[in-house]
């Protein structure tokens, strides 16, 4: 049996996914999640092979958690589901390390596939997920940065002009679904990259390299 663990901050959507992938011959729903905090306490204790969740999530994204588990549970594949089909969002999730990427607007025979694939060792992304980003396979959000400058992800390229516009820590947690924690690591880890020492540095960087007009 596929084992999977559900996790997305609507209680309705999950019910309706337990239903769903209960339907699917060899897969087993071993726990649903409305708190992605939680995932870490639940691997701790229960053998899952597949976590499926949402991406933006209050707490912590779908993107974190993959960072997280990543680290902590290396052996759990993570496929996202998500309504995310731009492709800032889908880029960052690769380089988190998603093993799968599917648009939530997708039916029952496509999520079967995905869970397949990934189960015999291969990764899974939509039809749209792939068309977008093949659309945009010029665009290079570093172009023309110094190379003494680290590669900036697209979750801090958003906060980063997010801070531009004078956003605080708690505006731009609840515009982007995360928490506060998450926003803060984030203002550190720009200033890291960036070599700056305050918010006035991160946005003299984003005008001089054209992230904001």
């Amino acid at each position: 049996m596929i084992k999977l663990l559900l996790i997305d901050d609507h209680q309705v959507l999950l019910d309706s996914l337990r239903l769903l992938f209960k339907s699917i011959e060899n897969v087993e729903v071993v726990g649903v999640l409305n708190d992605s905090r939680r995932a870490g306490q639940f691997l701790d204790n229960q053998d899952v092979d597949i976590l499926v969740s949402d991406l933006h999530m209050p707490y912590v994204s779908g993107i974190d958690l993959t960072l997280q588990l990543r680290k902590t549970h290396p052996k759990v594949k993570i496929l996202l589901l998500t309504m995310a089909e731009d492709a800032l969002h889908i880029r960052e999730a690769l380089r988190a390390g998603v093993h799968g990427y599917v648009l939530k607007k997708t039916g029952k025979d496509e999520l079967e596939n995905a869970i397949l694939k990934l189960m015999s060792g291969k990764k899974y992304y939509s039809e749209a997920v792939i068309d977008e980003l093949a659309a945009t396979a010029d665009e290079d959000f570093n172009d023309a940065r110094p190379e003494t400058i680290e590669h900036l992800t697209g979750r801090e390229i958003e906060i980063l002009k997010l801070i531009t516009q004078e956003k605080s820590t708690a505006e731009i947690a609840e515009m982007l679904f995360i928490s506060i924690s998450t926003v803060e690591t984030h203002r550190a880890n720009l200033m890291k990259k960036l070599n700056v020492k305050s918010a006035i540095g991160m946005v003299k960087f984003a005008i001089k390299h054209g992230l904001v007009e």
